[in-house]
């Protein structure tokens, strides 16, 4: 009986492949578990500002106040942005939404970890998930930094890892062929895949620092 060789997907180096994509495809464990990490960062963070927004709705109630750990000063206020409009954007609080999705991503992770193999819809579809919660974070970002005018921290662990499972994956998909790219690009992400989640979080890093500067940091 023969035996079926997971690919491996981490940043190594791979070996030429056929240009055909394969009809199904495992990952390294490496590869899984930077999902089941990301995802399980992105639940913490969901399952800390869902708690935190109920405590706030509680003291609400009650007249009273209550401010979440995570509101340092003016500036790093995780309050703020919870009873911001922005924070309910479907109609519900938004960390409800990432306790489901980052729960899935972990999900993944182990079905990968227990050498689980999936066809190409699957793994695009994945892509364009990901890629709907890079641009559910961007626009996050722009109404805390311009908006809102406060910064969550939960928030800003959870825009870490969506933006480190989007490109990650992103790559995996354009390495083996899943979406179309020039051999150039594919040899790139082979070895340097991380550069393109350190750059983006770099940009996002110096927006805050542009934004805010020293006031970030300071007393409240």
């Amino acid at each position: 009986m023969s035996k079926t060789t997971v690919q491996d997907v981490s940043t190594e180096s791979e070996p030429e492949r056929a240009e055909a994509a394969p009809l199904s495809l495992g990952a390294s464990r490496a590869f899984a578990w930077m999902l089941v990490i990301t995802g399980a960062a992105g639940v913490l963070a969901a399952w800390v500002i869902t708690v935190d927004k109920f405590k706030l709705l509680e003291a609400e109630i009650a007249g009273t106040t209550f401010t979440p750990g995570c509101s340092l000063n003016p500036i790093v206020a995780c309050g703020s942005v919870m009873q911001s409009e922005q924070a309910s954007v479907f109609g519900f609080p938004n960390p409800v939404l990432g306790l489901v999705c980052y729960g899935i991503v972990i999900c993944v992770g182990m079905s990968l970890l227990a050498r689980a193999r999936f066809p190409r819809w699957y793994w695009l579809t994945f892509n364009a998930g990901t890629l709907f919660g890079v641009a559910f974070c961007t626009w996050l970002m722009y109404q805390s930094l311009y908006n809102i005018n406060a910064l969550c921290l939960w928030c800003s662990l959870a825009w870490v890892a969506t933006l480190t499972m989007f490109w990650y994956v992103t790559s995996f998909n354009i390495r083996n062929g899943f979406l179309p790219a020039p051999r150039p690009l594919k040899n790139f992400l082979a070895e340097f895949t991380w550069v393109l989640p350190v750059t983006h979080v770099g940009v996002i890093a110096m927006l805050i620092l542009t934004r805010w500067g020293s006031q970030l940091w300071a007393a409240s």
